[in-house]
């Protein structure tokens, strides 16, 4: 690594925890993944050409750092993870869906085991010795040591175990078994955050989708008795060790966004258009930092460069301050075109400084 890049990385790190502390940075935190399904339907020569020329958002010179390959399945190899939930994919490189629940009938939970998380990540094998090497190696660069649990590591995880409607029924009519089945995910859960904290993470993320298009998948009451108790002691434990906590969550979060900020989290990843940036000005800006997801469903799928650039503008205008609490993150999907995600890079460099 250069001398520069060094420089470049420490700026960078400092300048994160600036924006999530409200402590004036000296600009907004902008990050472009690359989806592991880009790399399949994409030029890899567009690719690495485009990261070339947006050294502000790509710096390392380590291109295969920017190579997102993770998902477990793939098209025609269905693939059973640690709680027994089969997931079947219909495209490479995007994560499937649960095509078996592996409770839905609530007489087989007498022999039911959660994963070891000693081994799985419930969703894949986990090597502890990898993650404490990882999160060294990334203090070492100078770059926040992150842990991440899996997506999905409560609610949808219930959903992917019992199936949506059953999950439906078993909240409304407070089923025992429930309740175990929760206890049996939390201590998973919690195994997992306490292993990254012992190894030095900074920052855990902890991924879950709440919301849908227009409201939420989940009722805020049904959310409060049987989902916040977990995500408050999941969350506590990385507070109380002055850990950063980083949720994400896809979907419109009007009913949720206020339990999430009252349980501490630092920073919020929400989707812009979904929820609305006018309503995230109002409700959001200033009481937690916002890690807005740039929307995928629409101008960047289907507007112009100059709407691009005009939406990413607009963006910044309504949410930033001065004093922090905004950082950008666009997630690039397949189908996208060439002209856009270009469109896309040049203006989150461009727009980062404003």
């Amino acid at each position: 690594m250069s001398i520069l890049e060094q420089e470049h990385k420490i700026r960078m790190r400092n300048n994160i925890l600036k924006a999530i502390h409200f402590d004036c940075p000296d600009y907004i935190p902008m990050m472009f993944i690359i989806n592991e399904a880009s790399w399949y339907y994409y030029p890899e020569d567009f690719l690495y050409r485009m990261m070339d020329e947006h050294r502000f958002l790509f710096p390392s010179m380590n291109r295969e750092m920017y190579i997102k390959r993770s998902t477990c399945e793939e098209p025609g190899k269905p693939f059973t993870d640690g709680w027994g939930c089969v997931w079947e994919t219909m495209v490479k490189g995007i994560v499937g869906e649960v095509t078996k629940h592996p409770l839905k009938d609530w007489s087989d939970f007498g022999n039911y085991k959660s994963p070891n998380p000693l081994v799985d990540s419930g969703k894949g094998p986990i090597n502890w010795s990898n993650v404490k090497q990882d999160l060294d190696t990334a203090k070492a660069n100078n770059e926040l040591a992150i842990g991440r649990l899996r997506h999905g590591h409560t609610f949808l995880n219930l959903v992917d175990i019992r199936g949506y409607e059953n999950l439906m029924f078993d909240f409304h009519d407070n089923v025992p078994q429930l309740g175990k089945l929760i206890a049996m995910l939390e201590d998973f859960n919690m195994a997992l955050v306490k292993n990254f904290v012992d190894r030095g993470a900074e920052m855990i993320k902890y991924p879950e989708d709440l919301g849908a298009q227009t409201g939420p998948m989940i009722t805020p009451q049904m959310f409060r008795k049987y989902i916040r108790p977990s995500y408050e002691r999941l969350y506590k434990y990385a507070i109380d060790r002055n850990i950063i906590v980083h949720v994400h969550s896809d979907g419109n979060l009007h009913l949720f966004a206020d339990d999430l900020i009252a349980l501490g989290v630092n920073v919020l990843n929400l989707q812009d258009t979904v929820n609305g940036i006018d309503w995230i000005r109002d409700n959001l800006k200033g009481k937690v930092c916002l890690e807005l997801d740039i929307d995928r469903q629409n101008v960047t799928a289907f507007g112009t460069p100059q709407q691009i650039d005009d939406f990413v503008r607009l963006e910044i205008k309504t949410l930033s301050s001065k004093e922090g609490g905004l950082m950008m993150i666009y997630d690039l999907y397949p189908n996208v075109p060439l002209e856009n995600i270009k469109a896309v890079m040049d203006a989150m460099e461009k727009y980062a400084f404003s």
